[in-house]
């Protein structure tokens, strides 16, 4: 009985965190500062993290207003206490731009957008681990259907009962590209004015 409990106890504080590239084993990572107790202790371990090397921060999670402006960070939260949402794939990171006011951050994604994030949102400092990921080439198909992804058949492949684009003599599709359920799939249905000629 005694040997659950002290299971059940090693259980509850056990948390698994997206792995920072760089991150070896054996480090310890800072928790988050806005969880720990007194204000007093809070601005103590902040002045400390202000005064330390980024290097040495990496996997640290903490708000954004706590983080220096050039940061490389992942796993952004949305909304304050809401949980990592932005940047969690694999070698992605984003950098913090700037803090004009104490509510809002500028940070830019990985795609090139900036946002502005509200500044008690927490995220990890450092890339996301297996940059090579995106590159990797799988070896054969049945590589493909060990990860659960279906063989993917054209339309103009098959019949004309079975897609809008099947059916013919030769390779031609004769109509615009449209899903197997005949909708428009490439730019949707043309909804501006129409342009008359004078």
């Amino acid at each position: 009985m005694a040997l659950q409990k002290a299971r059940a106890a090693s259980k509850a504080f056990v948390s698994y965190v997206i792995c920072p590239s760089g991150l070896t084993a054996g480090r310890t990572l800072t928790p988050d500062v806005a969880e720990k107790g007194t204000s007093s202790l809070r601005n103590s371990m902040m002045n400390q993290l202000l005064h330390m090397d980024i290097n040495s921060m990496i996997g640290s999670c903490m708000p954004l207003s706590s983080m220096r402006i050039g940061t490389i960070i992942h796993n952004i939260e949305v909304n304050p206490g809401q949980g990592g949402k932005l940047v969690r794939s694999a070698g992605t990171g984003a950098k913090i731009l700037k803090e004009p006011s104490s509510t809002k951050c500028l940070v830019r994604l990985p795609s090139g957008d900036e946002k502005w994030i509200d500044s008690r949102c927490r995220a990890t400092i450092g890339v996301v681990s297996n940059p090579g990921h995106g590159a990797k080439k799988l070896r054969k198909a049945g590589q493909a259907r060990w990860l659960g992804r279906r063989p993917v058949v054209r339309g103009v492949a098959m019949n004309p009962v079975d897609h809008p684009h099947g059916g013919g003599e030769g390779r031609n599709k004769g109509r615009i590209s449209q899903t197997p359920w005949g909708k428009p799939c490439k730019c949707g249905y043309k909804t501006g004015p129409l342009k008359r000629k004078k």
